[in-house]
């Protein structure tokens, strides 16, 4: 089981999810840019929630996957939840 969410992995899971976006490109600084921003709506981000969930073993509540706005808050968000799991 994987003990760290990188921003990579982050990005791959996204592509799976949701493809990228025409004009979208998720290989720069996209950290701090809001997933409405580069195309990702509340669907995708529930796909990519379960996905998490799936491959690292965290819960991911729908309501706080809905709340999440920006990449580095879910990597906060599933990172936090590896650290108390371990």
């Amino acid at each position: 089981m994987a003990t760290l969410l990188t921003i990579d992995d982050l990005r791959r899971v996204l592509i799976e999810c949701a493809g990228e976006t025409d004009g979208t490109d998720l290989s720069g600084d996209i950290l701090d840019t809001r997933f409405e921003a580069i195309g990702y709506d509340s669907l995708a981000l529930m796909e990519t929630a379960a996905r998490l969930e799936s491959r690292y073993g965290v819960a991911i509540p729908d309501d706080v996957a809905g709340r999440v706005d920006t990449p580095r808050e879910l990597l906060d968000l599933v990172n936090g939840a590896l650290a108390e799991a371990a």
